[in-house]
């Protein structure tokens, strides 16, 4: 498997990051909805839309998730519980491998298709404390927008999936299907978004993490220099003067 550009962020890292805090971005063609008040909170806002940029686009990629050390997902537990499983295609070790590597393939639909929520969810941000999430966790400013989103992420990856899903009338997804009564492609739609949401995000969070660690490498002057002065320290007052004698 080739491996990511990405540092691979541990899922722990990852969920600890500052989660009370909000952000703002926007992805690539989208303005920013306000002129940062100060350099810690441009940062912010430049920080996310590379981070968002540059994992959506690998991931919207053929073969993204495959190839992400990240993002690439399992087996869903629709098609790995059941007594449908215990026998049949998704009871053999080749089939249920074809169709992990299907199921990441209809994921870069997914991703491809919830830019515009990302851009949405991003502009609409606030920023209290900016100067926090710059000097917080590698995975600080991720974790504020994921919290912020919720469930909006895979909301938006579910429509686009099930476009590609219908459209496509992959035999391997409908031997798949056929096998667990009552499923429908919808459903195997939301199984794929749940999946591809963790996947996204974390691929966001090493997005982040691998912009923090050399911020001159994003080719973004601005950035680089908001978040060296964001984690700059904050001078010592200086001690009252004597009283003259």
């Amino acid at each position: 498997m080739t491996a990511t550009a990405y540092p691979v962020v541990g899922r722990r890292e990852f969920l600890f990051g500052t989660l009370a805090i909000g952000v703002m971005a926007a992805l690539p063609g989208v303005a920013f909805a306000q002129v940062a008040a100060d350099p810690a909170s441009d940062a912010v806002r430049r920080l996310m839309v590379l981070s968002t940029q540059n994992a959506l686009n690998r991931l919207g990629q053929p073969n993204g998730f495959l190839t992400s050390n990240v993002a690439r997902f399992g087996l869903p537990t629709l098609f790995a519980k059941g007594a449908a499983t215990a026998s049949g295609p998704l009871a053999q070790g080749a089939f249920r491998l074809e169709l992990i590597q299907k199921l990441n393939y209809f994921a870069e639909f997914g991703a491809r298709g919830a830019v515009p929520a990302m851009a949405e969810a991003s502009r609409k941000l606030p920023i209290p404390n900016a100067t926090a999430i710059v000097q917080g966790q590698p995975t600080a400013a991720t974790s504020a927008l994921r919290l912020e989103m919720g469930s909006g992420l895979v909301n938006a990856l579910r429509g686009p999936i099930e476009q590609a899903l219908i459209a496509a009338q992959d035999p391997t997804i409908a031997q798949a299907v056929a096998a667990l009564p009552g499923v429908t492609l919808g459903d195997v739609a939301q199984a794929i978004a749940l999946s591809a949401d963790n996947g996204i995000w974390y691929e966001i969070g090493s997005a982040e993490a691998e912009i923090r660690a050399n911020p001159a490498a994003s080719g973004d002057s601005a950035l680089a220099a908001g978040l060296a002065a964001a984690r700059a320290p904050v001078p010592a007052p200086l001690p009252p003067a004597a009283p003259k004698p």
